[in-house]
């Protein structure tokens, strides 16, 4: 139901899974494991995966923070679109890639939940994307001592707000990893 014209399909990104934005993050394990589920069943059913990395002072390029996480694995053919900002849109081709994949709906995975998880969300949705955040497939670290709430806290609180997000011709939902079968999509 996007508002995107001639855009039926559907992407999977993964977000910053980099060694420096989760070494600590709540559930890094199971969320990983959670995105390599979803990155399979995406890849058997043909659909576009593009990895997002992003680079600042403390993930500096081609540093072990600034690396994907060893468990999971881009193929080649999988764009990686490289960005400075918690937006994964702003300054980046990843439009141009979802636009040539006729993708209108996204299937949002990674870290830092509170911070790129959140903004690409929100700046897919007010560019007309339907957005699915994996409500098992995104985390964060502790912020409390500047503070945010607890990790845990911060990942159920923005699973709840964003299945109640609406916009005229465009869906928010949030499913669990379980719920998601690619085949149909």
């Amino acid at each position: 139901m996007t508002t995107l014209p001639n855009r039926p399909n559907t992407a999977l990104l993964v977000v910053d899974v980099q060694n420096g934005v989760v070494d600590e993050a709540h559930r890094r394990d199971e969320v990983v494991a959670n995105i390599n589920t979803l990155v399979d069943r995406a890849r058997i059913a043909d659909l576009p995966i593009i990895w997002i990395q992003h680079r600042s002072e403390d993930l500096v390029e081609g540093t072990d923070p600034w690396r994907y996480v060893p468990e999971l694995a881009r193929a080649d053919s999988e764009p990686l679109v490289h960005k400075r900002y918690g937006d994964s849109f702003e300054d980046t081709e990843l439009e141009v890639l979802l636009a040539a994949a006729n993708a209108g709906h996204l299937v949002v995975t990674g870290a830092d939940t509170d911070a790129c998880v959140r903004s690409t969300i929100h700046g897919a949705f007010v560019r007309g994307y339907d957005v699915t955040l994996v409500a098992d497939a995104h985390t964060t670290s502790d912020k409390t001592r500047w503070g945010a709430p607890k990790p845990e806290d911060v990942i159920a609180h923005t699973n709840l707000y964003w299945q109640f997000q609406q916009a005229p011709g465009r869906t928010a939902t949030v499913r669990p990893t379980g719920e998601l079968d690619f085949r149909s999509a």
